[in-house]
């Protein structure tokens, strides 16, 4: 067999080495959520998912959100588009927690139909644009042109 036969079939075996090594690790710490409506429907088929962790993908429904005293507990809606669905979160919130925004929560849906999560993840502004122009000028401390090169 030429060296260069022996080349290329070590080639192939590694490369097919490598690949199925990352297949693998993908398949097992691949991260899958559910919307709303999939739990739903999952809750419907089987009764016993109501035990099971989960994690669900939806929007905060615009002015749902609702800050109980003391600060570190919130209830809010999420929404897929068709099926809406109250929760409710002890923690502190992450900064980008706001109305319409996307976010994940992990947790178990409860027998009342609340699902009561463990984690909030909200997902940041994927384009920041600059102020207003006018918006800081009044502001104390802002001066004009007082930026050096």
């Amino acid at each position: 067999m030429k060296p260069r036969t022996k080349f290329l079939i070590g080639g192939v075996i590694i490369l097919g080495a490598a690949a199925a090594l990352m297949a693998t690790s993908i398949r097992e710490t691949g991260q899958y959520y559910l919307t709303p409506t999939e739990l739903d429907a999952k809750v419907a088929a089987d009764s016993t998912f109501r035990n099971a962790g989960v994690r669900i993908g939806a929007r905060v429904v615009p002015g749902s959100i609702q800050r109980m005293p003391g600060g570190r507990e919130y209830a809010f809606r999420v929404t897929d588009g068709s099926r809406t669905l109250p929760v409710v979160y002890h923690g502190i919130a992450p900064d980008t927690f706001t109305d319409s925004v996307d976010v994940v929560v992990e947790g178990r849906i409860g027998s009342d139909g609340t699902f009561r999560a463990t984690t909030l993840l909200a997902k940041c502004a994927s384009r920041y644009e600059n102020a207003p122009e006018n918006k800081y000028k009044q502001t104390p401390g802002y001066k004009a042109g007082s930026r050096k090169a």
